[in-house]
This record gives structure tokens, sequence and C-alpha cells, in this order.
């Protein structure tokens, strides 16, 4: 072999190494960046409240008299991968079997999703179970699991949930998440239910992990999905057992024959607003679907309070009673 030959395969292989380095670590800072996002310590209660009050000021008085009851309470499960899980639950102010289990969105957790636990709670009547996820509040885990895996934490949250609050029938149960939480929501509605669900209400959840991790590395970094997100979901199913295509809201919510509500904020600009219509016209009957005008990301009962309210409860009526 001449030297030339020999020089050209060498540089050919150093620029190989060092283009599969460049994917290799790109796609490792993806995957820290997205499911360890922050050193993970418990959120500190006080500075959760501070943010609800601060942008849903009537929560204040309703979470204060329930406080000097001592009506906000805690729980834990311990799942089936050893990871444990914390959550709290409020009973309704009489007795009844109409419960929602609440599921809060990413990087959040339980408290910053007591406005919703107000809606049903408070306005409502129902008994509120509200876990906090993987890696976010005083739950355990080693990263965010972008509804995935929380799906099958959900469930077993939502028979928790039927325990807690049963009297001599099973609950009826509402699933209702935001952000994360509402892809949580329709991950969770895909698999087998136990008889007291009825219905679920997603607010703002994206298509699947892939398809927003594709439309983040987009706007954030103005990168094309090859080869770092091919290489981010490789290194995700070797750590955390699952992949970004895998973890699909739009393939689970195929299998839905549950009464849905879909909710989206019409500026939505975070997880694009043209998910919902792909997510509502792929799930079969009964279904509804709300666009709040102008709302941002997660935004949509801040800005229509009345309306989110009158929403859901013309929705959930129809099938827990």
């Amino acid at each position: 072999m001449k030297k030339s030959s020999k020089r050209w395969i060498i540089s050919l292989s150093i620029i190989l190494i060092v283009l599969a380095s460049i994917v290799l670590g790109g796609s490792s800072y993806l995957i820290s960046y997205s499911l360890t996002p922050y050193e993970k310590v418990e959120h500190k209660n006080a500075i959760s409240y501070e943010y609800l009050f601060k942008n849903y000021p009537f929560v204040q008085p309703w979470v204060d008299s329930l406080t000097t009851i001592n009506a906000i309470r805690d729980t834990f499960i311990l799942n089936p991968e050893g990871i444990w899980l914390h959550g709290y639950y409020i009973k309704a102010p009489k007795p009844t079997n109409k419960t929602a289990t609440i599921v809060h969105g990413y990087t959040d957790n339980a408290i910053r999703m007591f406005m919703i636990g107000y809606l049903y709670n408070h306005d409502l009547g129902y008994n509120i179970l509200l876990p906090d996820l993987h890696y976010q509040g005083e739950s355990g885990g080693s990263a965010i699991q972008m509804g995935w895996k929380d799906r099958l934490d959900v469930m077993q949250w939502m028979h928790v949930a039927n325990e807690l609050f049963k009297d001599s029938v099973d609950t009826q149960m509402v699933v209702h998440g935001i952000s994360m939480g509402g892809a949580t929501t329709m991950m969770v509605s895909g698999d087998e239910q136990p008889p007291f669900t009825k219905c679920f209400v997603e607010d703002c959840g994206y298509t699947s992990v892939w398809d927003e991790f594709k439309y983040q590395l987009k706007e954030d970094f103005h990168l094309p999905a090859f080869p770092i997100l091919y290489a981010a979901d490789w290194l995700c199913n070797k750590k955390y057992g699952w992949g970004f295509k895998e973890a699909s809201s739009l393939n689970q919510v195929k299998k839905c024959n549950y009464p849905m509500l879909f909710i989206h904020g019409g500026d939505d600009d975070y997880v694009p607003t043209e998910m919902v219509y792909t997510l509502y016209d792929a799930k079969s009957e009964p279904k509804e679907l709300w666009i709040a005008p102008g709302a941002a990301h997660a935004e949509s009962y801040k800005d229509y309070k009345e309306e989110y309210t009158e929403k859901v409860k013309n929705f959930v009526d129809k099938y827990i009673y």
C-alpha cells in the first residue's frame, strides 16, 4: 500500500473518530440537559407555594384552610423498580366517590398543580391525589422519565387513590395532566384500565418524546435530528430502558377507548399547538377539543379560569356522577 493511501486511511479514521466523539458527546449532553436538568434535590415547599400563590392567588385561602385542619396529607408508594414516590391527597369537602388523579409537568411538582386540585376539590367537590413524578418534587428516581415510565407509576397511584377514597364501591376517576403531565395522561390512557377509570383530560401534551425533543433541538440549538437525536435515543434506551419514539402519546391515544378532553393553548410555542390536532384526530370517539385563544404553554387555566372550569365540569359530568 502506498504511503499516500495509508495517510488517507489514517486521516479518515481520525476524522470519523472525532465526529463520533462529537456526536456521542452531544447526545450525552442532550440526555443530561433534558432528563437531569438540575441536581436532584427536594423542591422546597415554600418556593413551590410562593410560585403557586403568585400565579393563582385565589388558591391561597383554600390551601390555608386545608392546612389548618391538616387536610393535605402525604403518602408514599414503592414502585416495582424499588423507587420511593411521593404524593399528596385531599378528601372531598363532602363524602363522594368522585376522584381526580392530577399529574404535573416537566421539572414541576405536585404543589404547583394545586390550582387544578382547587378546580376539582373546591369547585367540583372531588377527592384528589397529586403525585410527584420521577426525580421531581419529593419522589426518588435518577432522571425525569418524560411520562413513559411515569405512566406505570400513575396507574399505581390511581389504584392507591381508589383505596384511599372508596367507600362501599369503587371510585369514579378522571386523570387530568398538564404539559408532560398531559402526555403522561395520554400514555396512561392507552394501557388496560381498572374499572374505576371513567375519562381523561389532557392539557398541552406532546405527540411523542421524539417529536418534542426534535422540535426543541431545532428551536433551542438550531440543529437537525440526525445524528444527535438518534444517538441520544440509543443512549436513553441503554441508560433508562426506554426510547424517545417508544414514548408516544399518539400511539397510546390510538388505543384509548375512554372519553378524552383535549385542551391546548392557541399560542403554545413550547409544545406547538398543531400537535393537539394530530392527537385529537387519532383518538376515537368520545372526544372533545378546546383551544384556549392566545394562551401560551400550560397557561389556559390561568388565562381562562372560568371557561376552563366550565369546560372540564361539563365534560366530566357526562361520565362521572
